[in-house]
């Protein structure tokens, strides 16, 4: 299926690995020009030499922390110099936090409110003026969680700030309509990124028992009884991000192997 976005220019904000990185690496192979970002500048640099060798096109990327306002002032600038219009923006970052509720202060509130929202709102607001030229009409992609929709326990700083996410994406919908700008967001549940395999290794250690019996025992609650893949969720991605979604603004999609089974 061709989804129409061979020649346009993406940006792929938290592409160093796992969902960014797929999503980065499946835009390029549709034919579109990337552009990646990420915190760490050797993985950054790792994954743009691995995107380039899987695409055979030369991939731009610069070292940024979404935490840090000044760093998104720098990818701004450096984004209107590479860039005279932008028509995709994909935002893949934040995380979760596991913790009961008893244990987080105001500081742990703060960071992961600046790590999970602040920084998907910096990410837009560095991109916008360049999404407004595109001639084919802008697209942002917001990576978010099905526990937005299916709060797990011990994750309620990650869980409130995750709906959050899915508030700005319906508000910024309506919003960016006037620019021809599409807004949605991807909803991924268990997925084998680094997060989870990092999570099952330690839950492992602790219960003597090996990483993939961790990973078989949070299947159980899964319909499909298996974790995603991030190549999964990038597929849904970059389908919102083409012109085949031309139909579909202001949604959050749940790519979750039927996790999250409420009907609103």
């Amino acid at each position: 299926m061709d989804l129409g976005i061979k020649g346009e220019t993406a940006l792929v904000v938290g592409a160093s690995e796992g969902i960014g990185y797929e999503s980065a690496k499946a835009l390029a192979e549709e034919g579109a020009e990337v552009l990646i970002c990420s915190r760490n500048p050797e993985k950054l640099k790792q994954a743009a030499e691995r995107l380039e060798q899987a695409g055979g096109c030369k991939v731009r990327s610069f070292a940024a922390d979404v935490t840090r306002a000044e760093d998104i002032e720098q990818l701004m600038r450096w984004l209107e110099n590479e860039a005279p219009q932008l028509d995709v923006l994909v935002s893949a970052v934040g995380g979760s936090r596991r913790a009961a509720f008893e244990e987080l202060d105001d500081a742990a509130w703060l960071a992961n409110y600046e790590f999970n929202l602040l920084g998907t709102v910096r990410v837009v607001r560095a991109a916008l003026e360049l999404l407004k030229h595109s001639r084919a009409g802008g697209r942002i992609v917001i990576l978010g969680a099905a526990g937005a929709r299916m709060p797990y326990e011990n994750q309620v700083v990650s869980n409130v700030h995750k709906a959050g996410l899915i508030a700005l994406v319906k508000t910024l919908g309506a919003e960016f309509q006037k620019y021809n700008i599409r807004v949605n967001s991807v909803s991924p549940g268990r997925t084998l990124t680094s997060l989870w395999t990092t999570r099952a290794a330690r839950l492992a250690e602790e219960r003597g028992v090996g990483a993939e019996d961790i990973i078989k025992e949070f299947s159980h609650e899964i319909p499909m009884k298996r974790f995603g893949r991030p190549e999964e969720i990038a597929a849904m991605v970059v389908f919102l991000a083409s012109h085949k979604a031309s139909y579909v603004t202001c949604q959050s999609i749940l790519v979750d192997g039927g996790i999250a089974r409420g009907l609103i």
